[in-house]
């Protein structure tokens, strides 16, 4: 989780939402990482965890991730959530909750719906302070300016 916080602080040092994802294999070796790029990629599906998800993808040259651990600094939303399920991701570590869009245990639960193919483990609030601060802070200096 420490490297995905150090991605976070980049993605926000590069105006994007400060969110950063990294994939473990099953021997805990660093797979795959990324921050969000949404703003720089002019692609709305830049998140940390797709783009994490895609390299990890290739670095195995399999889609299914079953024995790789996801952390990521805040809750996945809906897309991320779905493209995790898909991946078969056999841990999902997130630090802080996101009540607005959060679709892991917040505001809803589609690794629980009854139409979700994968059963994911989950352990959210790991490092939550530091997660959740440093979107405060990014969010609150956004507003100042």
């Amino acid at each position: 989780m420490a490297r995905a916080v150090e991605l976070a602080q980049a993605a926000g040092d590069a105006g994007e939402v400060p969110v950063g994802a990294a994939i473990v294999d099953g021997t805990g070796k660093l797979i795959a990482e990324a921050q969000n790029r949404r703003e720089r990629d002019c692609d709305p599906t830049a998140h940390a965890e797709i783009l994490a998800l895609r390299a990890a993808g290739q670095v195995l040259q399999d889609w299914h991730l079953n024995q790789c651990t996801l952390y990521v600094t805040l809750e996945p939303c809906p897309m991320c959530a779905g493209a995790i399920v898909q991946a078969r991701i056999g841990l999902l570590v997130y630090g802080a909750d996101d009540p607005k869009t959060g679709t892991i245990r917040t505001a809803a639960n589609i690794p629980d719906s009854a139409h979700s193919c994968h059963r994911l483990e989950v352990l959210g609030g790991i490092m939550e302070s530091v997660c959740r601060d440093r979107l405060l802070s990014w969010f609150e200096a956004r507003r100042k300016n």
